[in-house]
């Protein structure tokens, strides 16, 4: 006869007793509000792009899905917060590439961008644009870059440490080796404004806020990040076409969730994510804001994810940027 102990038995009826439980509690979400934290300030992509989800999430999921902004350290503060939270679908982050920059831009950003979180997927993309005055001679940035070598350049970004920053930085100054000095704004409005008004004579900022300005005549684009021209603005040329071959950059908006999500979640806000982004209603409202709609897995976005960490900390480096 197998003799089984009283310590098996026990373990046993422990394991029964709870683990339908967890189950039966992750198929039953979402039982209260859902919470969508917003890594940067009302008005920005990711808070575009986090109020469109959460509207088409409440519909789907017949409960309240609610937006909230916490901003600053470059996101940095939205993400320590999300990583600490409860893995249980509740608390979720929708934030933009700065995850990626972060890990490499600040000594101790507060988390780990691979293990601090649960990727649940890629929202949307949108390429960044330099842009000038309308009365800048230049065509565009190649001839810029021709014109203004050996001569002090100044161009505003969204910020220390932002996505069009590092482009901006990358693109005139270690590629295109002209003296360029940064102006840092606090968001894209306040450096597209200054350039307006001639205070800088460029600026590097995400694309959604500088499309009407360029299309209304109040700015003229030198050049979009972009692998290839855009629908949008096809007179444009990409950064590739003036002399940097293969060039492309981006600033992405992405859910994550804390680490250790119970796989079924991950995969049910995944697929909640996918089946949203093909609605074509939700396409064009992301392609007004000037952004493609993504879809893909959960893996997916982690790879993608430990791609754009590699990349922009490479970035980092090379230009030697620092967030004070």
């Amino acid at each position: 006869m197998i003799k089984i102990s009283h310590k098996r038995i026990f373990l046993f009826f422990i394991f029964v007793l709870f683990a339908p439980l967890s189950w039966g509690q992750t198929q039953a979400w979402p039982t209260k509000p859902v919470k969508l934290v917003v890594a940067f300030a009302p008005g920005g992509p990711a808070d575009i792009i986090a109020r469109l989800l959460a509207q088409a999430m409440q519909e789907k999921l017949g409960q309240s899905v609610i937006v909230e902004n916490r901003a600053g350290a470059g996101g940095n503060i939205a993400a320590r917060f999300v990583s600490k939270e409860s893995p249980d679908g509740y608390v979720l982050l929708v934030t933009t590439s700065s995850l990626a920059v972060n890990q490499t831009l600040y000594k101790e950003p507060g988390y780990d961008a691979l293990k601090d979180f649960s990727h649940i997927g890629l929202i949307a993309i949108s390429p960044n644009i330099i842009v000038s005055h309308p009365s800048e001679p230049s065509a565009d940035l190649k001839e810029f870059i021709r014109n203004y070598k050996g001569k002090n350049v100044s161009y505003g970004s969204a910020g220390i440490g932002s996505t069009p920053h590092l482009t901006g930085d990358h693109v005139l100054r270690v590629l295109g080796k002209l003296d360029a000095i940064h102006i840092p704004f606090q968001g894209a409005a306040p450096a597209l404004n200054a350039t307006m008004a001639n205070q800088v004579q460029l600026a590097s900022v995400a694309l959604p806020p500088a499309v009407p300005l360029i299309k209304s005549g109040k700015l003229k684009a030198l050049a979009v990040t972009s692998l290839k021209r855009l629908d949008t603005l096809p007179n444009v040329p990409t950064v590739s076409e003036s002399g940097f071959s293969d060039f492309e950059d981006y600033t992405w908006v992405g859910l994550f969730a804390p680490a250790k999500l119970p796989n079924e979640l991950i995969n049910r806000l995944n697929g909640l994510i996918n089946e949203t982004v093909r609605q074509p209603d939700f396409r064009d409202k992301l392609n007004a804001a000037g952004f493609e709609a993504q879809t893909g897995s959960p893996q997916y976005f982690n790879d993608y994810l430990k791609i754009e960490l590699t990349k922009w900390g490479k970035i980092v480096k090379e230009t030697g940027v620092s967030p004070q």
